[in-house]
């Protein structure tokens, strides 16, 4: 099975693509205000040289709460992949999730959709949101 992810807490983003067995990641330190070229990491892993987003079966990112920004930015790249490529999407949320790098959420993603029985509908990437660690507090202006 072959699975590609992301996780990006703010200020480090991480990528990973399991091709054919083999784990390839790179990692990269940012200014939180930057989003990295994810095109351009994904070239550093092999995107273009040795496989091709068809190659893909799985699509994954990490449901950080280090940086909510960051991860709706992953996750609408990713969303946008999977749906056009008709692939699952799984928004890896775990209790440290936020000290995982790429390689670990695609491994977790991983198993998570091998225990579903390999079930895509489960996995919609229409259905695959990030999610809010908390209820979000709305203020009213000028009462």
């Amino acid at each position: 099975m072959n699975v590609l992810a992301i996780q990006s807490s703010g200020d480090e983003t991480s990528v990973c693509v399991i091709h054919n067995e083999n784990v390839i990641s790179y990692r990269l330190s940012h200014e939180r205000k930057d989003r990295p070229n994810w095109n351009e990491m994904l070239g550093k892993i092999g995107l273009g040289s040795s496989f091709k987003l068809d190659d893909i079966d799985l699509f994954s990112y990490a449901n950080s709460s280090g940086s909510y920004t960051a991860t709706r930015t992953v996750a609408s790249f990713m969303k946008g992949i999977a749906v056009v490529l008709k692939k699952p999407l799984i928004a890896v949320k775990t209790k440290t999730i936020d000290t995982l790098n790429a390689d670990e959420v695609a491994k977790t993603a991983m198993k998570q959709f091998e225990d579903s029985g390999r079930d895509a509908q489960i996995f919609s990437a229409e259905s695959a949101n990030p999610i809010y660690a908390t209820d979000p507090q709305y203020k009213k202006i000028n009462e």
